[in-house]
């Protein structure tokens, strides 16, 4: 916009705590941009919670990415789709603890970005259709393999819209077209494994942003043929610490929740909470992510089934070397009637009467898992719990007694070899990170999208961003915030509060329901074709 002044006013947030956040455009290249990260870090040090601050960063520090695409946990939809596959269990919380690491593989083969701020109202919707991943007891999942994908293409956010995408596909349709996957710069092309057939299931994703202060955003997915839905809230609180940036859910950031409708599994319903990230290299400028605390899996309702409940534990980094993003955990029963487990936070805490598997690995890698305590399930429980035929029988039982040490360190708990020095072969693979890739989303076109409608309403920044304009982008970005400002300002004059269009408001819970339009958005969803002209 040329009629626009060269030096844009400061946005005015009334409603935003404290001083606003901001650092000018820099034109000096790679090098203008790592100052202006030196110099956001320098003004954000000692303020509390950065995400709930006013923060006005030039468009060039920006990934041409809404963040309410940023933020969903299917990386991976075919691990979601396949949670409710086995009448096991024990397979299905082993299938929700592989799904749980693939849920941000942005992190694992992507780079760290910022996305743009999400405004009120915004949302974003978009499908996946995927062929429902192996028990993860039976045979390690899908991964991607160069030479099937060297001649795959995919749509990209960068070329600002979604467009047509030709891929080589096992179940493709004959004229060879795909669905228009305007798949993100953190999205790699996916090999033969994956893409749309006559056998794949569909996965379809919304969301919308439901309050700016705090910022807040809820989200819905589901694979109705396979009777799963997934549900929640996204808050995060961020804080400059030392020289690392410190993230971890907000107030209102439960976790994600996963409900089993039917099916084998009919009548369950999990929990999985967030840990805590480090985004590190700030005054370097070369990013990357660490984690700490743990993640906890927890089956909070079964009808009457036998409940487990997994601990994901992630291992400090050193201060000094290279990060190894090493993680451990257990899977151990839960008890009817008992409440002591909610304490258990690490794998320590868990007594070894109760541990039923250890897993290990790095989340950046290879993670391996094995039963230990051989009298620990399904025999210590009510036989009405118990599957028939636990398949994790098939593993050999460990050498003597190891469930001990199940619940006690990293290092006991993968000291038992079997058949000699170097032999684990009472391991066996629950997925390899650095070989599975994210799977492209499915995105309507621009011109099938609303006004707010995230990539529509972004449009004229991410243009100008891939342009490399970024002077006009920081001009486009700053008329759209401001427009935001003001209405809300205008809903403050009448005395009116804004109600989001896709989901109940309430934030307690830890989720929204959705709205009539809400769940006419998610029909609409999973009638989209599987392809675009």
């Amino acid at each position: 916009m040329s009629t626009i002044a060269a030096d844009t006013p400061q946005v005015v947030d009334d409603e935003a705590p404290g001083p606003p956040i901001s650092v000018p455009e820099s034109g000096e290249g790679e090098g203008g941009r790592l100052k202006m990260i030196v110099q956001l870090v320098k003004k954000s040090l000692g303020v509390k919670d950065i995400a709930a601050m006013r923060i006005s960063l030039p468009a060039s520090l920006l990934e041409p990415m809404p963040n309410l695409e940023y933020w969903q946990y299917l990386d991976r939809p075919d691990m979601f789709a396949s949670i409710n596959d086995s009448d096991d269990p024990f397979e299905r919380i082993l299938a929700l603890i592989r799904f749980a690491f693939t849920k941000d593989l942005k992190f694992v083969h992507g780079k760290v970005c910022k996305p743009y701020n999400s405004v009120l109202g915004e949302h974003f919707r978009s499908h996946w259709d995927v062929i429902p991943a192996k028990s993860p007891i039976v045979s390690a999942p899908p991964s991607i393999s160069p030479s099937l994908s060297s001649k795959t293409e995919t749509a990209s956010i960068k070329s600002g819209r979604s467009s047509k995408s030709i891929r080589t596909s096992l179940g493709s349709s004959k004229n060879g077209k795909s669905p228009s996957t305007a798949a993100t710069s953190l999205e790699a092309p996916m090999s033969q494994l994956n893409l749309a057939s006559e056998n794949s299931e569909r996965v379809i994703f919304l969301t919308e942003q439901v309050s700016h202060h705090p910022p807040v955003s809820a989200f819905y997915a589901s694979c109705p043929t396979r009777d799963l839905e997934m549900y929640g809230i996204d808050q995060i609180s961020a804080r400059v610490s030392g020289t690392t940036l410190r993230v971890s859910p907000g107030g209102y950031n439960k976790g994600i929740y996963v409900n089993i409708t039917g099916g084998p599994g009919e009548g369950e319903q999990y929990n999985i909470t967030h840990p805590i990230a480090f985004v590190n290299g700030l005054l370097r400028g070369s990013f990357y992510v660490t984690i700490s605390d743990s993640t906890i899996i927890s089956c909070t309702s079964t009808a009457g089934k036998q409940r487990f409940r997994a601990i994901i534990e992630y291992k400090e980094e050193s201060w000094l070397g290279k990060a190894h993003f090493l993680c451990e955990g257990v899977v151990h029963t839960i008890v009817e009637g008992e409440t002591q487990h909610n304490e258990w936070t690490k794998v320590k805490h868990v007594p070894p009467a109760r541990v039923v598997a250890v897993f290990d690995g790095s989340w950046r890698g290879r993670i391996r898992w094995r039963r230990v305590g051989v009298n620990s399930y399904p025999d210590t429980t009510p036989s009405s719990y118990s599957s028939p035929s636990p398949s994790h029988v098939s593993l050999l039982p460990p050498p003597g007694d190891v469930s001990a040490s199940a619940a006690s360190s990293r290092l006991d708990i993968t000291s038992a070899k079997v058949g000699g020095a170097g032999e684990e072969q009472e391991w066996a693979t629950l997925i390899d990170l650095s070989t599975t890739k994210v799977i492209p989303k499915t995105v309507r076109p621009l011109e099938k999208q609303v006004a707010y409608e995230s990539r529509k309403l972004w449009d004229s920044v991410t243009s100008r961003l891939l342009k490399k304009e970024f002077g006009d982008a920081t001009k486009e970005k700053v008329i759209i915030e401001q427009r935001q400002r003001d209405l809300a300002a205008d809903r403050k004059k009448k005395g009116v509060e804004f109600i989001p269009k896709f989901f109940e408001p309430g934030l307690e819970n830890g989720y929204c329901e959705l709205t009539a339009a809400g769940r006419k958005a998610v029909e609409e969803e999973l009638a989209e074709p599987k392809q675009y002209d």
